[in-house]
């Protein structure tokens, strides 16, 4: 059922209900309904081809939320797009919508784990046998409707939803998914975690981000009120957690989270993705009241695994996972197979998603070797792999060695080019409160965690590393500002 229609059941059975709060006001289900059913009578007269693409560049996260459920209902694709942005360049009025693009790697596979995204290829028919993007949203309308809503038949099958990847490295990529591949992991995702009609769901992020516009919609879906700042603002974060009985976020802003929870505040629940979690941090919010639900995912493959009581990540329900090593490696790739996963990339972008023709698809993150019923050990992010001197350094390996030092508010780390090593373990250390810890403190604590070609060689601080548009660190930023020579990243000796 499409999220709209889900919207319109609430508004009729709890039309006072909150339906949304964001920072200019607050709507009743029945209030919301009745704006996105006006919305959508407005729309209608300006999408000549079902089906199309449209992008909303609204700034208000009501008024986004509004809009893509008013294309929704419509069946038309709605891709929430950030404002003025380069990072997401926008598809193009002639982009093919239903000719997503993905790399297909055979199987049996013999290459090496991680991805090479120059072999993407685009698949589906002639463009002229598809629908276009026909339509920037850069404003609700207003005044009266033309006509009512024109009825659409939605099928599970529909490309229903278009949002943006927030990899930590590349540029993000506009992925395309169907209806059921979205709204089918609500029901599992409600039970693992708790959310449901009573709740009141902070999304602390911009809804751009497919991790907190996913959350958004489900909140809506099962009836909860979305609370949605628009951004993440720690200022704020005391009035929001007097409402709030769950909240979406990044490994990254759970600390600053529970630093702000005020005594009795009603949070019980914390859905935790994109990053491996700190040392320490699950017990830290057990200790505050609020259980975590961590996962691992990705907007290519939708939810994977999860973890709901700090044992281990396990299969999302209905996900088979693989991890292919190839001969004489001791980490290969994470595959997966769901009814979760995405259809391709927009506007025929190249990028890490992998197919192999028997419904398996990754996006080249490492892990140990995994067997059915075992914990998946993820080790790192796909693409992301040091070469040195002929050892293969997963900087995720190292980052969680320095995460709970002192004077260490996060680290990123990344390899430098060296003319005989061909690279060197170097790290970015975000500084904590107190200024960064001294150099041969760090080497002393990499010596006592880290085998020899684990340890950085090169260490560098900054006041605040560059994030993407969900709060997880940029690494191929940080690597391109480093490469450049950025005056903001100091040498420690």
């Amino acid at each position: 059922m499409p999220v709209a229609a889900q919207v319109m059941r609430h508004a009729a059975t709890h039309p006072d209900r909150p339906a949304v709060r964001g920072p200019r006001e607050e709507l009743s289900y029945a209030t919301f309904a009745r704006r996105i059913q006006h919305t959508a009578a407005h729309l209608a007269a300006r999408l000549p081809v079902r089906g199309a693409l449209a992008a909303i560049t609204l700034t208000d996260p009501v008024d986004q939320l509004t809009a893509a459920l008013a294309l929704d209902l419509l069946g038309t694709t709605p891709l929430l797009h950030a404002p003025a942005s380069t990072h997401h360049p926008m598809p193009s009025r002639t982009t093919p919508l239903n000719s997503p693009t993905h790399t297909h790697r055979p199987v049996p596979d013999d290459t090496p784990p991680l991805s090479d995204p120059s072999r993407a290829t685009p698949l589906g028919g002639s463009p002229d046998d598809h629908a276009l993007v026909e339509l920037i949203i850069d404003a609700l309308p207003s005044g009266p409707a033309g006509r009512g809503v024109p009825m659409h038949r939605p099928e599970p099958g529909d490309l229903a939803w278009a949002c943006f990847s927030s990899g930590s490295t590349g540029r993000p990529r506009a992925v395309v998914r169907t209806r059921a591949s979205w709204t089918g992991s609500f029901a599992p995702l409600s039970e693992l975690t708790g959310i449901g009609a009573g709740d009141v769901v902070l999304v602390p992020g911009p809804l751009h981000s497919s991790l907190y516009g996913f959350a958004a919609v489900h909140a809506l879906a099962v009836g909860a009120t979305v609370l949605a700042p628009g951004r993440w603002s720690p200022g704020s974060l005391p009035y929001l957690l007097r409402q709030a009985t769950a909240v979406h976020l990044v490994p990254h802003n759970l600390p600053a989270l529970l630093e702000a929870l005020p005594e009795g505040a009603p949070l019980r629940t914390a859905v935790v993705g994109g990053a491996a979690l700190a040392p320490g941090l699950r017990e830290r919010a057990v200790a505050a009241g609020v259980h975590v639900v961590a996962y691992y995912g990705a907007t290519e493959l939708s939810f994977v695994a999860v973890d709901t009581d700090g044992r281990g990540l396990l299969p999302f329900p209905g996900v088979e996972i693989e991890v292919r090593t190839p001969p004489g490696r001791r980490l290969g790739e994470v595959w997966a197979r769901s009814p979760w996963l995405a259809e391709g990339y927009l506007a025929g972008a190249a990028g890490p998603l992998l197919v192999d023709g028997d419904g398996w698809m990754s996006v080249g993150d490492v892990a140990a070797p995994y067997l059915p019923g075992e914990v998946l050990r993820l080790r790192g992010r796909g693409g992301g792999a040091i070469q040195t001197g002929g050892a293969t350094v997963v900087p995720e390996d190292v980052e969680d060695v320095f995460r709970s030092v002192a004077g260490v508010g996060d680290i990123v780390v990344v390899g430098s080019p060296h003319p005989d090593l061909g690279a060197v373990v170097t790290a970015i250390v975000e500084v904590g409160a107190g200024g960064p810890p001294a150099r041969s403190a760090l080497e002393a604590i990499a010596r006592g965690g880290l085998d020899v070609a684990q340890r950085p060689r090169r260490w560098y601080a900054m006041e605040d590393l560059p994030r993407t548009s969900s709060g997880k660190p940029a690494r191929g930023l940080v690597a391109a500002r480093l490469a450049n020579g950025d005056p903001d990243l100091r040498r420690l000796t």
